[in-house]
């Protein structure tokens, strides 16, 4: 698992309770039941209202995955393949057949076993090709529907803002409340920039930025498929790999390959 979402997520909130409480404003101060339930439920339903009832369904599924979620290793998928690959060259596609059940990542797996089947090269490539298109054209709306309420939040907590300086308005026969009164009103300002700023927007980035390693994660699996089919040597198979990672991972890759 990689922390960092929820330990971002933990830090953004706690500093802000902290600051609250060295200018000495109580954190229960801002827990109002009335701009509480216009900001999150209204962004909330107008979120819905942008997309269908399935992508809001699946965006929520999509959150602790990505919070939860630790990054790909893109070299042990190289290794795997560098093995798979010596092997087919000695013995044959049709040898990984047991290779190809002991693999956990679903997606290496399913390739490599159309491969043993025989499918063509091209026919493969564009198979797993369309897969990972399909999956990034799918996350990215996960995060867009999070960027979208991003959106709308502050907006939303200036109407509730305004709702509330109309009452104050009308209310000013009691000067001694007004403070109070004026102070309230902009708490709903606060929770719909709040929202916005330490929760949707990063989640969005959270889902795009692990959907982006993930599918760069299946890129690799697909150029070594390939290349296990094509019968390449083994080393060749692990340098074109390592090629395509970025500098500090290929500099970890080629050590550990080492």
């Amino acid at each position: 698992m990689d922390p960092a979402g929820l330990i971002g997520l933990a830090v953004a909130l706690g500093t802000v309770f902290v600051v609250m409480l060295i200018e000495g404003t109580p954190p229960m101060a801002i827990v109002l039941p009335g701009p509480l339930l216009l900001v999150w439920v209204t962004t909330l339903a107008v979120g819905l209202m942008g997309h269908t009832l399935k992508d809001a369904m699946g965006s929520f599924a999509a959150v602790p995955t990505a919070l939860r979620s630790k990054a790909p290793d893109p070299s042990g998928t190289i290794e795997t393949l560098v093995s798979l690959a010596d092997k087919a060259r000695r013995e044959g596609l049709l040898a990984l057949e047991d290779a190809a059940r002991t693999i956990t990542d679903p997606f290496l797996r399913s390739g490599l076993q159309s491969a043993i089947d025989g499918t063509d090269p091209e026919d493969l490539r564009m198979m797993l090709e369309d897969r990972i298109a399909s999956k990034r054209r799918l996350d990215r709306m996960h995060a867009k529907y999070f960027h979208d309420m991003a959106g709308y939040a502050p907006t939303i907590g200036i109407i509730g803002t305004v709702i509330s300086l109309v009452h104050v308005l009308q209310n000013l026969s009691d000067p001694s409340k007004l403070g109070e009164s004026i102070a309230s009103a902009f708490v709903a300002t606060l929770w719909g920039l709040l929202s916005a700023n330490v929760v949707w927007m990063p989640l969005g980035s959270r889902i795009r930025r692990m959907s982006d390693l993930e599918c760069a994660q299946m890129e690799l699996a697909l150029e070594g498929l390939l290349a296990v089919q094509a019968g390449a040597n083994p080393r060749l198979v692990g340098e074109r790999l390592r090629s395509l990672l970025p500098d500090d991972a290929r500099a970890a890759g080629e050590k550990k390959a080492a």
